[in-house]
């Protein structure tokens, strides 16, 4: 259910962030306005930290940490996903 919710629900924060994210608002606009924590944000940070220290390859974690801490196009970050080579996970 908190699954669903996150993704569904409009009171979710993370989903508030993901969709003014994709209208091109800028991390930084959107954590102030909320004025509450959205954990996916600094969790993403923290997990994509610990991929890296561990050698552990995370596609979906780096592109979103590209788009949350590096400016990069939701959009671009989605083709970059959807481009990698196949490969059994």
């Amino acid at each position: 259910g908190d699954l669903t919710l996150t993704c569904t629900g409009d009171l979710s924060r993370n989903r508030q962030v993901g969709l003014r994210l994709g209208r091109g608002e800028n991390l930084e606009n959107i954590t102030r306005s909320l004025g509450m924590v959205a954990e996916g944000v600094k969790t993403t940070a923290a997990v994509h930290a610990l991929a890296l220290r561990l050698g552990i390859d995370a596609p979906i974690t780096a592109a979103m940490h590209c788009v949350l801490y590096e400016g990069q196009p939701p959009h671009e970050a989605l083709r970059t996903l959807m481009s990698r080579d196949l490969r059994e996970e």
